[in-house]
């Protein structure tokens, strides 16, 4: 029992570096089936359009969803232009917060998509099939060479033996892909590490006051949920009971919706009043009626987990 408590607390600690880690297992193992099973170069002139189609094309969708499961994004979307009124007066500073929440939900977002290019560029079935069909690597394969290298060229990824007789001086196919590959993966984490060191160093509060903010927001959406299904079993048994009593409701509060609209703005961090959520600050200025409400700097990359705390809903 201790050592399975000792596994949860360390999937709770690590759960994002665990979600990363899933998510890249998943494409790659679905990158695999796909050049395993599916994939069937052409071996003629539609190679290039074949294999551009299937190294880029699903990395593209797997962005997409990444938008679409990332909380934030319906956190910033949801009510921001209701028919009601206008979209924005200001366009500008409109697109401006826009861009400010985007950027670190397309980093996450972007995971899955380089995963599937990274083992794809190192399994090489793809860029062969379309690097075979490209005018620009043929007139560099085939430089010299006579017209039955061109043709010979397109077939490289149904016969591995044309590769050596074809290659000469440059590196093959698959050796050009894989060495993409590895380059890629290394960029990749060489940006990513830069990235996460300018964030950390940037943040507004210390460590250890870091690791109580995440604590605290675990534990503000785990009574949320909790009194939210309360009070909505509560008042739907109030509107059964009346509708087939045949009675008049008795008072009952519940937000209203503007005080749902408030603590679903998106969270914006103050030096000078300390709020570690939008359900914190609402609380904490009058039910959100105080001019401080809407003060605030911008949200500092480093925060954007305040408005991800609800990662358990689907976020539809």
């Amino acid at each position: 029992m201790d050592k399975l408590r000792g596994a949860m607390d360390f999937c709770i600690r690590h759960q994002t570096v665990l979600g990363y880690s899933i998510v890249s297992l998943l494409t790659a193992a679905s990158e695999w089936i796909f050049s395993s099973v599916v994939f069937k170069c052409p071996c003629n002139s539609r190679n290039m359009l074949y294999g551009s189609v299937f190294l880029i094309v699903p990395a593209f969708i797997l962005l997409l969803l990444g938008y679409m499961v990332n909380t934030r994004t319906w956190r910033l979307l949801t009510g921001s232009c209701p028919p009601q009124k206008r979209c924005s007066s200001n366009p500008w500073g409109t697109c401006t917060r826009y861009s400010i929440v985007l950027v670190p939900v397309t980093a996450r977002a972007l995971v899955a998509p380089l995963t599937w290019i990274a083992v794809a560029l190192l399994r090489a079935s793809f860029y062969e099939c379309a690097a075979s069909g490209n005018s620009l690597i043929k007139n560099l394969m085939c430089k010299d060479k006579e017209q039955e290298c061109h043709e010979l060229l397109v077939k490289i990824p149904c016969d591995e033996k044309l590769s050596k007789n074809i290659s000469g001086e440059f590196l093959s196919l698959q050796a050009q892909s894989q060495l993409i590959g590895w380059l890629l993966i290394a960029s990749v984490m060489t940006v990513a590490l830069i990235s996460t060191c300018v964030i950390r160093c940037c943040s507004p509060v210390s460590y250890l006051q870091l690791k109580f903010w995440k604590i605290y927001l675990k534990k503000e959406w785990e009574l949320f949920e909790t009194k939210a299904k309360e009070h909505a079993t509560t008042l739907a048994e109030i509107n059964i009971n009346c509708f087939f009593e045949a009675t008049d409701p008795a008072p009952f509060q519940t937000p209203s919706n503007e005080d749902w609209r408030k603590i679903s703005f998106l969270y914006t961090f103050n030096s000078q009043e300390q709020y570690y959520s939008m359900i914190h600050k609402y609380v904490n200025t009058n039910r959100g009626n105080s001019v401080r409400f809407g003060e605030g700097d911008q949200s500092p990359p480093v925060l954007g987990f305040v408005d991800e705390a609800s990662a358990g809903e689907s976020g539809f």
